[in-house]
């Protein structure tokens, strides 16, 4: 009986794509992560959260922006869109996941889980404008954006390695400091969302709840927790240092050291000037850079070395080739 294959399987019959493609696929979805993430915050920062007063469709009757609804139905409408293309770079990544000879199972299932990721977060962005902009729901979306961006950056480092078990390039202890500062870096971004949920962008100019504290004593705590991760990075680069890691993996710690220090940077003046939108963009754009850098670091401090299987070729036919 011949197997019914599936449009990918097909795919992957006639095309795979080389190591430079598969890694450009990867680096795509992380691109645009951290792209629809900043334009995600310039929608409440331009006061076009409830610019589509409803979800799915833009209007009742419409499903795209109206001329009625000016300037903010247009940044509401055209961030939905950016979804599209989100999407199609996700797919890519997918697709060039699933064409790679040999079959990688679990990159391909790294690439899906961006897919559903992005389904889930377009729902909850739906939720949040039935929801009239709630800070709570407002803080999820963005903190599932992260998640993504998280997957993203996981599948895009995979690309570089093979499927074998990590193997650590540091000692122990090391590996334990930054187990801390990611920990600690996701807190702070955790945080970040009390901030900007209590604070003045609420994301449309009607009355919109806050969340139920002073804005001011919840940026003091997002900044302390940010003290902590400048100390524990500053901690991992002398460390690195110390123990004599290898060149790459120091200079992720060194990229780290100046990302944080242009996103602090940019906090203490933004808090000191009212928060004005500009420097609040400035800032979400430096809290996925900061995340994304945080994660390079992490993942350097351990290798996969390419199985030997992986460097043969996979000949038309075969069941791996035919594999969903």
């Amino acid at each position: 009986m011949v197997p019914v294959l599936t449009p990918l399987a097909l795919i992957a019959r006639r095309w795979t794509p080389t190591p430079r493609t598969l890694r450009r696929a990867a680096l795509s979805a992380v691109v645009m992560t951290v792209f629809i993430i900043v334009t995600g915050g310039a929608v409440r920062l331009t006061g076009s959260g409830l610019g589509c007063d409803t979800w799915p469709k833009c209007t009742d009757e419409s499903l795209f922006a109206t001329p009625e609804q000016g300037l903010h139905g247009a940044i509401e409408f055209g961030n939905r869109m950016l979804t599209y293309v989100l999407s199609a770079a996700v797919g890519w990544a997918i697709v060039a996941a699933r064409s790679t000879k040999p079959w990688r199972r679990g990159l391909t299932r790294l690439a899906w889980a961006q897919f559903w990721i992005v389904m889930g977060n377009a729902v909850l962005g739906g939720i949040t404008v039935w929801a009239g902009l709630n800070p709570w729901t407002v803080a999820g979306h963005f903190l599932l954006a992260n998640a993504l961006l998280t997957v993203a950056v996981i599948t895009w480092q995979r690309t570089r390695e093979g499927d074998t078990a990590p193997r650590p390039r540091v000692p122990r202890p090391v590996r334990k400091l930054s187990w801390a500062l990611l920990v600690t870096s996701a807190l702070v971004i955790a945080l970040g969302t009390t901030v900007t949920g209590s604070g003045k962008h609420a994301g449309d100019s009607s009355d919109v709840p806050r969340m139920p504290w002073d804005w001011a004593d919840a940026a003091h705590l997002h900044a302390a927790a940010a003290w902590v991760v400048c100390a524990l990075a500053v901690a991992m680069w002398l460390v690195l240092r110390v123990v004599d890691a290898p060149d790459d993996t120091r200079a992720r710690a060194r990229d780290l050291l100046i990302v944080l220090l242009a996103q602090g940077g940019i906090g203490y003046v933004q808090f000191f000037t009212g928060v004005p939108e500009i420097l609040v963009g400035a800032h979400m754009l430096g809290s996925s850079l900061m995340w994304v850098a945080v994660l390079r670091l992490a993942l350097s401090l351990r290798e996969r070395p390419p199985a030997a299987a992986e460097t043969l070729p996979v000949q038309p036919g075969s069941a791996v080739a035919a594999a969903v």
